[in-house]
């Protein structure tokens, strides 16, 4: 009797066991029994009865797919090798949950194929140029239309990202030469504007300069004319009427100067000033007194 009543025990905790479910917090649980939706488990403890019961656990994070790499023929005639990623993620509540899983088949390879034939009618319409230019557009392009077509299945779209553009081999070093050209003609002309810059600051440099020194010389002449009109005015001053005798003195002290020698009349009123300016009295002036001319013999 003992050994029946611990069997049965046995039994029951096996059966209860049987039955325990863990919801993690990354996941949602979808409960069905019999084969239909029965009810919707949140993250924690969970049972339910076994054989009678099942639990499918649906990750809710956010998941990240890879387009797989695909030769695109652009709109001027060019292979293009495309490959993009889509980021993902199931909502939560519980109708997003159940759409995901009863709505669709496989979603994540469904999402890879639709972004592969959205992208080659998104640059099948583009140049190669434009294409490699214009990424943002084309990710928000492929966004959009995922979102479109996914909305009826639970899922949120989070971003998409164009990984790679990578044209022909020869294409490729093509535009890379045309590229080195335009980079060495930018520099080319960056050069000849510093240079055209430089030049043009040396000539303003030069022109300063000379009108300095044309200033320069205007002001030492206008002083030249100053001092000369101030010495005239004291000529005419001290020695009015004598404006000869002192040009002949200015050049008598010019001459001393430079240690040279003048010879000056004795009859002349040079003799006087001269000895005035040296403390000497003046030597009266001796008038030629004419003789008789000799009266003729007869």
């Amino acid at each position: 009797m003992d050994l029946w009543i611990y069997g049965a025990i046995t039994i029951v905790i096996i059966f209860i066991s049987m039955g325990v479910r863990i919801v993690r917090p990354t996941h949602r649980g979808l409960i069905e029994r019999l084969g239909k939706y029965h009810a919707f488990a949140q993250p924690g403890f969970h049972w339910i009865i076994p054989i009678v019961d099942a639990m499918y656990l649906v990750n809710i994070t956010e998941t990240m797919i890879e387009a797989e790499p695909q030769e695109i023929i652009t709109n001027d005639n060019l292979n293009a090798r495309v490959d993009a990623q889509v980021y993902f993620k199931v909502k939560e509540d519980e109708a997003s949950v159940k759409t995901s899983q009863y709505n669709v088949n496989n979603y994540q390879y469904q999402i890879v194929n639709l972004a592969r034939t959205t992208l080659r009618n998104l640059i099948g319409t583009m140049t190669l140029k434009s294409a490699n230019s214009e990424r943002g557009k084309i990710n928000l392009g492929l966004q959009q239309t995922l979102e479109k077509e996914t909305s009826t299945w639970g899922l949120e779209i989070v971003r998409t990202e164009l990984k790679e553009i990578d044209p022909p081999q020869d294409v490729q070093e093509t535009m890379n030469k045309v590229v080195k050209a335009e980079n060495e003609k930018i520099a080319a002309v960056d050069f000849a504007t510093a240079t055209e810059t430089m030049a043009d600051g040396q000539r303003r440099a030069e022109i300063k300069k000379a009108e300095g020194i044309r200033q320069a010389k205007i002001l030492a002449a206008e002083g030249e004319a100053q001092a000369i009109k101030l010495v005239n005015e004291a000529a005419e001053q001290y020695f009015v009427g004598n404006a000869q005798l002192l040009r002949r003195l200015e050049t008598v002290e010019k001459s001393l100067a430079n240690n040279a020698k003048v010879i000056v009349p004795s009859n002349t009123e040079l003799i006087n000033v001269i000895g005035e300016l040296a403390g000497i009295t003046p030597i009266p002036t001796i008038k030629k007194v004419e003789k008789n001319p000799t009266p003729n013999m007869r």
